[in-house]
């Protein structure tokens, strides 16, 4: 892997709506953002200008929220903070794999798609896995595990920096977790990911230990630490 490869990951919205998500972006000089009911992430280079910061409060309009994610520009003074969050960002090493094999009586994987998108926000809604939208699956490949026909584990493929996919929506209803669920899913998505050529990565909250952890068995290692912030456009 060469280091222009991973320096994509440096600015993995940005990177995505330059590439595989152009067409679900909009652009406005250097600033850029997904179109509403897709995702809330918003971009602007590294060494946004006053400018760029302009284009991107046009970009999204006045009094609006701008998830910058993990972007390090900071914007003026009369952007309204709303959340920061430190986390993390993790990749798994191109020779890493994990075998996956389903226990006897252990529920199907299935691709889920836009009929499926009342019950996935509903899981959203019980298992509060992040921001989750009713366009977000449109971001890539969903997968989920039902239980007596209820949905009850998911996890799909978010920001695509070219050569890579993020991993992200895992959750479980609180009643199925300690199942596995999680682990099928993430595995069988990097398995996908692997299979097309491309590398999966993952981003968590730093406090999520669980998550950090069950990452980190699937073969995932840590590359940096990063700072999540929202604010509101002026």
């Amino acid at each position: 892997m060469t280091t222009s490869d991973v320096t994509a990951l440096d600015d993995p919205v940005g990177s995505s709506l330059r590439g595989p998500h152009a067409h679900l972006g909009r652009r406005l000089g250097r600033a850029a953002s997904y179109v509403p009911g897709v995702a809330t992430f918003s971009a602007v280079p590294a060494d946004a200008e006053a400018a760029d910061w302009a284009d991107l409060a046009q970009l999204l309009g006045g009094g609006q929220f701008a998830d910058l994610f993990s972007c390090t520009a900071t914007p003026p003074d009369d952007w309204e903070p709303v959340f920061v969050l430190e986390g993390r960002q993790l990749i798994r090493p191109a020779d890493s794999s994990v075998e996956q094999v389903a226990a006897v009586g252990e529920a199907e994987v299935v691709e889920l798609g836009a009929a499926d998108v009342p019950e996935m926000l509903d899981l959203v809604t019980r298992a509060e896995p992040g921001p989750f939208w009713p366009r977000t699956h449109e971001l890539g490949t969903y997968l989920g595990i039902r239980d007596g026909g209820r949905l009850v584990a998911m996890a799909g493929e978010r920001l695509r920096p070219p050569g890579w996919t993020e991993i992200s929506a895992v959750c479980t209803a609180p009643e199925a977790r300690g199942r596995g669920h999680a682990r099928r899913l993430v595995g069988s998505l990097a398995d996908r990911i692997t299979s097309r050529g491309e590398r999966p990565f993952l981003h968590v909250a730093e406090g999520n230990s669980g998550a950090l952890a069950l990452y980190e068995r699937l073969g995932f290692e840590s590359r940096k630490q990063v700072t999540f912030r929202g604010f509101r456009t002026p």
